[in-house]
């Protein structure tokens, strides 16, 4: 009698190790990391050189083998919820989870016919298979600002992968960020994320904000700056002031975050977020604008229920969720006193990631929203296909 052969193991989730920056950061994230054996880790939080660092001292620990990739943040999201100034590692074991990586760079040059290439040869050499779930993971330079092209282009070229990501950090200095594939640390670029795994993966978004009356138009831009000179025929910083009630002298990120701009597209409103006012007082976006733009003054909601009614929709319950976060949306829960509700939120559904400046999703760059993938065990034999829960406004 011919024995019946043995089950697969069950995949198992993705592993979340955070570690204070310092002498054993490498050594307390491996401790973490090892038993998983990754295929893929990505590490969020750290800057500059420092990632190189680590990097190499996480491919002695878990081998040649384990893709390494992460970026500078904007503060971290861990096991226990919100952090800063902290490491966070996560791994995506091997038996569960496969993948390859391509970096995309000068960015400020848009090489997009290269970008194309590079992209379509990564896929065909990867050779998906179509039995388990496929996505896209984006990190991309949160200062070069050429998300919107680079995201178009990833659709473009691969336009059955879902990809969702998020532009790397820096504090809120909005100054330098810094990306790491391999040992190589990097500016100006992107690096895409081909994945596959044998776990049901669906997609989660969420943006807390809603349209109100009051409407501006651009009516002059420096729009390769992302930058708004004028709204309504009126200098942009002191015009956007006026609008939302708040005095120019004291418009700072946290209220860039209470009263966001948004642009309509379709059915749904996008945050166009303001990162800073600008010696000439205009406005700095941290997503494309352009002259002649209409633009709508947001309401910020509720920005823990909601959040929980969108992962409490998944099918199953997630092993964990992997997260981008934009840091105007952690400035708006600090003001209104929710941070320790909202990582109460994280440490529930298991969500790791980071705070961004900016999302990809769907082929668009936004702002102010929580992008994210849940990884949940499959039904059956053949994993799910990507899905999307969450709320309409957040694209």
């Amino acid at each position: 009698m011919t024995p019946s052969p043995a089950a697969k193991p069950a995949a198992t989730g993705p592993v979340a190790v955070q570690a204070d920056r310092g002498a054993g950061t490498v050594q307390t994230l491996l401790d973490g990391l090892r038993d998983a054996d990754p295929a893929l880790v990505l590490v969020f939080g750290a800057r500059g050189d420092d990632l190189a660092g680590l990097s190499r001292g996480l491919r002695e620990g878990l081998g040649p083998d384990c893709t390494i990739a992460g970026c500078s943040s904007a503060g971290e999201i861990g096991p226990a919820g919100y952090a800063s100034d902290s490491i966070v590692a996560i791994g995506f074991p091997a038996a569960g989870f496969r993948a390859g990586a391509v970096v995309l760079d000068n960015l400020a040059g848009l090489p997009v016919s290269d970008w194309m290439a590079a992209l379509r040869r990564l896929h065909e050499s990867f050779a998906p298979d179509p039995r388990r779930s496929l996505f896209g993971l984006l990190l991309v330079d949160g200062i070069a600002g050429q998300e919107d092209a680079l995201v178009a282009t990833i659709d473009a070229a691969l336009p059955s992968v879902p990809t969702l990501g998020g532009s790397a950090g820096d504090g809120l200095e909005f100054r330098r960020t810094t990306l790491l594939a391999g040992d190589a640390v990097m500016t100006n670029a992107a690096i895409f994320l081909l994945v596959e795994t044998d776990l049901a993966v669906s997609e989660v978004t969420f943006a807390h904000f809603s349209p109100t009356e009051t409407r501006a138009v651009v009516t002059a831009a420096i729009p390769d700056k992302r930058r708004i000179l004028e709204l309504n025929a009126e200098p942009a910083a002191a015009e956007y002031a006026r609008i939302v009630g708040v005095p120019v002298d004291r418009l700072t990120p946290t209220e860039f975050a209470r009263h966001p701009l948004l642009l309509r597209m379709g059915k749904r409103h996008h945050v166009r977020a303001i990162s800073a006012v600008t010696e000439d007082r205009g406005l700095s976006l941290m997503s494309a604008i352009d002259t002649g733009t209409v633009l709508t003054v947001g309401r910020a909601g509720d920005l823990t229920q909601g959040f929980a009614e969108a992962l409490e929709s998944l099918p199953r319950p997630p092993l964990m969720v992997l997260g981008f976060d934009c840091i105007l949306r952690r400035l708006a829960l600090e003001r209104a006193g929710l941070v320790q509700a909202m990582s109460d939120l994280f440490t529930r559904y298991r969500v790791a990631g980071f705070n961004t400046y900016g999302e990809q999703h769907s082929g668009m760059h936004v702002n102010q929203t929580f992008v994210g993938l849940a990884f949940m065990p499959a039904q059956d034999a053949a994993a799910s296909p990507v899905g999307e829960t969450g709320n309409p406004d957040a694209a």
